[in-house]
Parts: C-alpha cells; sequence; structure tokens
C-alpha cells in the first residue's frame, strides 16, 4: 500500500465536499476512499469534516484487512486513526450512516453524507461467510464465491440503504434530502448486466451503464424516467445547482446539470461522451445513438440504442458515422493528457474472452 501516499486526490483541488462545506454544509464520507493514503492523501484533506472507512481498494469483509496473511493490513479508519472494530464490514458502515444522518438530522445542518459500500466487491463472503474469510489467502478469491453468496451479499446491503431511508424519515428530513443510488463501474463475475454486454474493466455498455436511481419527494415525481445520457461527473454540478452554490471558476466541471431533466421532465440535452482506459487498449465515444468502440487492437461502430448487447458492428454499413466518431475521439484525446498505448491483459485476463465475444483475432 505504499503507493498510496504518492498517487492520488490532490488537496488544493476543489470538491464536490469542499465546495459545499463553504456553504455551510456538514460533509462524511463513510465507506470506501481510494483516492490515496496519508500523509498527503485523505478524505479530511479534500473538504470532508469527517470520515469513516477504509482507504484501500478492497477490504475483507470481517477481518478488516486488505491483505488477509498479513497482520498489519487492517484498513479500517476513523478520521485519521486506524480501529479495530467486530462485524461484517456491510453492516457496520450502514450503522455509521445511520448515526451519521441521525446527527446531522438533530443538528438541523444542511449536509452532504458520500455513502460508499464495498458490496458486491470481491472477496466473495455473504454475512455468514466468517469462515470463509479466515480461509482465503487473497482478497482476488479467484476460486471463491457463488450466486448464493452473491445475492447475500447484494440483499445485505439493500438492507442497509433501507435503513438510511428510514434514518431520513426517522430525522423528519427526507423531503430535505436527494438521495442517488449508483455505481462507479458495471458489474463483474457473478453480475448480470443483461441486456448488455460485458463487465467491469469493459468499455462494452455493461461496463459502462449503471444503476442510477434518484429520490427528492416533492422534487422529483415518484417512478419518472428520463432518457437523458448522463455520467458519474454529473452528480457534482447537479447538487451545487441543488444547493445554491457554484464551481471554482479556475477548475470548469465536465458534467452537466441534471436537475432540469429530474424535477422538471425537460427534453433531454444530445451530448458526447468519451472515455478511454488502458486496460487491452480500449477507447469509446457515445455520440447521441452511436457509439465507437476500439478494443484488444479492433474497432467497431454500434447504434447502442437498437442493439444493447453490442451485436452488429456498423462500420462497413455506415462508412461516414464510423470515420467521423474515429476522428472526433482522436481530437479529443490530442487535448488529454498522454495515454499508455501499449495492449495489457490485465490482472484477469479477459482479453480472449472479449475476443471470443466478437469472434476476431486478439491483435
Amino acid at each position: 500500500m505504499e503507493n498510496q501516499s504518492q498517487y492520488g486526490l490532490p488537496p488544493e483541488h476543489p470538491t464536490l465536499p469542499s465546495l459545499l462545506k463553504k456553504a455551510s454544509y456538514g460533509t462524511t464520507l463513510v465507506g470506501k476512499w481510494h483516492l490515496g493514503g496519508l500523509p498527503n492523501f485523505g478524505p479530511l484533506k479534500s473538504g470532508y469534516d469527517h470520515f469513516w472507512g477504509f482507504r484501500w481498494g478492497a477490504l475483507d469483509y470481517f477481518t478488516h484487512r486488505y491483505g488477509i496473511a498479513s497482520t498489519d493490513a487492517e484498513d479500517l479508519w476513523d478520521d485519521d486513526v486506524k480501529v479495530h472494530q467486530a462485524g461484517y464490514l456491510t453492516d457496520l458502515i450502514g450503522d455509521r450512516a445511520v448515526k451519521v444522518i441521525g446527527d446531522y438530522a438533530k443538528a438541523a445542518q444542511p449536509f452532504l453524507l458520500s455513502l460508499h459500500f464495498n458490496a458486491p466487491h470481491w472477496p466473495w463472503e455473504g454475512p455468514g461467510d466468517e469462515a470463509e474469510s479466515q480461509r482465503v489467502k487473497s482478497l482476488f478469491d479467484y476460486d471463491g464465491g457463488s450466486m448464493k453468496t452473491y445475492m447475500q451479499m447484494v440483499t445485505r446491503m439493500d438492507l442497509q440503504v433501507g435503513r438510511v431511508l428510514k434514518a431520513l424519515s426517522d430525522g423528519k428530513i427526507a423531503n430535505k434530502t436527494i438521495v442517488v443510488f449508483t455505481s462507479d463501474n458495471g458489474g463483474e463475475r457473478f453480475a448480470d448486466t443483461w441486456p448488455f454486454s460485458g463487465k467491469k474493466m469493459e468499455l462494452l455498455e455493461g461496463g459502462l451503464r449503471i444503476p442510477a436511481l434518484v429520490r427528492w419527494p416533492g422534487h422529483i415525481r415518484a417512478g419518472s424516467v428520463t432518457d437523458q445520457v448522463g455520467i458519474t461527473m454529473d452528480w457534482m454540478p447537479t447538487f451545487l445547482a441543488a444547493a445554491g452554490t457554484a464551481s471554482d471558476p479556475a477548475f470548469p466541471l465536465d458534467g452537466m446539470n441534471l436537475l432540469p431533466q429530474l424535477t422538471h421532465g425537460a427534453a433531454p440535452v444530445p451530448r458526447r461522451l468519451y472515455w478511454r482506459y488502458h486496460f487491452n487498449s480500449q477507447r469509446a465515444l457515445r455520440d447521441g445513438d452511436m457509439k465507437y468502440l476500439k478494443i484488444a487492437g479492433n474497432e467497431f461502430l454500434f447504434n447502442v440504442v437498437d442493439d444493447p448487447l453490442e451485436r452488429a458492428n456498423l462500420k462497413e454499413r455506415q462508412p461516414d458515422v464510423f470515420k467521423r466518431l474515429v476522428k472526433d475521439y482522436e481530437d479529443w484525446n490530442a487535448a488529454m493528457l498522454p495515454d499508455r498505448d501499449d495492449i495489457s491483459t490485465g490482472p484477469l485476463g479477459y482479453a480472449d474472452e472479449l475476443a471470443d465475444h466478437f469472434g476476431v483475432e486478439r491483435k
């Protein structure tokens, strides 16, 4: 974990919590950080008043260690103090989130709670699998897990989400609180990403399209749906607009304010979204319904609305669209920081699976 102190989110860079803090919001992060370690980086250095959770990318659900065989790798923190606490990680995160909401409700203070559950991230351990926690020697747990275990992990997370919503109601602040349930990437291993193909670490739709549910009673109509193409970066301008504050003009935002679409049903705004990912030298651009994808040295053009499984490669049928999107991507990429250009098989060996998916040879 030594590299955590070398690379991370620069404390001087404005963040959602730092900007809301200036607008008198309380700010707390509960759960996963994974944006750099002490002494150079951390939640308290990037705008959060309080932090309870872990700094590394994953954690055993029972030992709370990153490296199970190591006796000094426990990674549970209360602010900047390492703590030891028994219990199933998903439950501990839920307990702390409920407490934080109760405290803010009693203080009648507006707040941002960033709640980052580890579940259902590997290792594959349900709430009754403490013995499994003692058995495995690596968090990657290649030979572990099952659909039943995955179901138990998701079910327990859902239970804690329900407790969070109840805490907002008990504190009589549900109507004043925007709740967003989303994810940081597509599912992996035991996840069902239907009707998309691909999963975590892939720029196929199954790796890009994630759940996004928003609740704001009295402002967002229950059960409503928007066709607006959105991305995780949109939440920052959306929350700043809802709080009546603005971003730092020296750091322009990449996302868009989604409030018009969420609260008033405004028509979708056309936009382009770009991705690049070193694993398998992946590149992607979505423009409206069309998507350019380069992966493992092969290029594709898909209509991801008509063909969400990404089976019909349209680059020969629509060559003008293909060439335009390739050029648009190259122009965007030229304005970005330099990118590594070699093709990697990655830690999970997905290259052959992707080639099989498309029926092509790896180049």
